[in-house]
């Protein structure tokens, strides 16, 4: 045999093995991302069914009627984790919780020069937000052009925050507005984005959210320590109780640990005593919020 030939079968040889051990190489890469992606795609939610367990025990005791539906989304914002979707992109009604939608809306013609954010604006926007006034949201929303034009505006632009946004009336003067919809995941999206700084004027928006008021989230709590902070706008009709919201939780460590809950419970007929009916759901979301905190407290070294 010659050096040629001999050099030959050695490359064939030596080839079949690079390419013997590249593929296995490929085999083992695909099955560990296959493996991976798997535990990512699993996602084990002892939260999501703590909840579903109480909200299924206050069905069976008449505490949440047969005409009434609930959705629940939780996500943990310093690891991204989703903890909790029930419902969540099931359209229930918005009530006042369209509000900061109203405001992504007026900050957008502000952010691109079609509006302008002065004094006689900044107070319709507290007065819309903290106090959940119906005239300045009112307000608010004919500067952007009414109610179908904001909402144009927002699925032009803001596409992933309102796949269920249906907004579709000014807010009466009694308060009853029940046709405007959107879904846990729209204001779970939002709050995401909002916090992320990724929307304009996010900080100002989050002043807004923060300013003194009551909340569901905080506000009533057995489990969640005082003065916590909470950025969120509640959402009050005789058809509609929730709160969606950003809790900051404190950790020991002098860390934060901030968290998304929205809690919504849609009742498809319109109840007659609006004072307990509102103010025992209220309750249902403060436990589930509480529920949500000691949850957090088992994976950070909160307060």
């Amino acid at each position: 045999m010659n050096f040629r030939h001999y050099a030959s079968l050695v490359f064939i040889v030596l080839s079949n093995r690079i390419h013997h051990h590249f593929l296995a190489g490929l085999i083992a890469a695909f099955i560990g991302l296959s493996s991976v992606a798997a535990v990512h795609a699993v996602t084990d939610s002892p939260l999501e069914a703590q909840i579903e367990t109480f909200v299924k025990s206050l069905r069976a005791r008449g505490s949440i009627r047969s005409s009434e539906r609930t959705a629940w989304a939780a996500y943990d914002l310093t690891s991204g984790a989703k903890l909790v979707s029930i419902n969540e992109n099931a359209p229930l009604q918005a009530a006042s919780m369209i509000k900061p939608f109203v405001a992504l809306a007026f900050f957008h013609q502000v952010n691109s020069g079609q509006l302008l954010y002065g004094p006689a604006s900044r107070r319709h926007l507290e007065l819309m937000i903290q106090k959940s006034d119906n005239a300045s949201t009112n307000w608010v929303m004919s500067q952007t052009g009414g109610p179908a034009a904001t909402k144009a505006l927002l699925e032009r632009h803001y596409p992933d925050l309102c796949q269920n946004l249906r907004l579709v009336e000014y807010i009466p003067s009694n308060g009853r507005a029940y046709r405007n919809l959107a879904s846990a995941g729209d204001y779970a999206k939002f709050l995401s984005e909002l916090w992320r700084k990724q929307l304009p004027a996010s900080d100002e928006i989050l002043r807004l959210m923060a300013l003194p008021g009551p909340d569901r989230l905080c506000t009533k709590t057995s489990q969640i320590p005082e003065g916590t902070r909470v950025y969120d706008k509640t959402g009050s009709t005789a058809m509609c109780c929730g709160d969606m919201g950003i809790v900051v939780a404190q950790g020991t460590d002098g860390r934060a640990y901030p968290y998304i809950l929205v809690g919504i419970i849609d009742s498809t007929v319109r109840v007659s005593s609006y004072g307990s009916w509102i103010s025992r759901r209220s309750d249902v979301i403060r436990n589930i919020s509480d529920m949500t905190y000691m949850h957090m407290k088992q994976r950070y070294p909160l307060r």
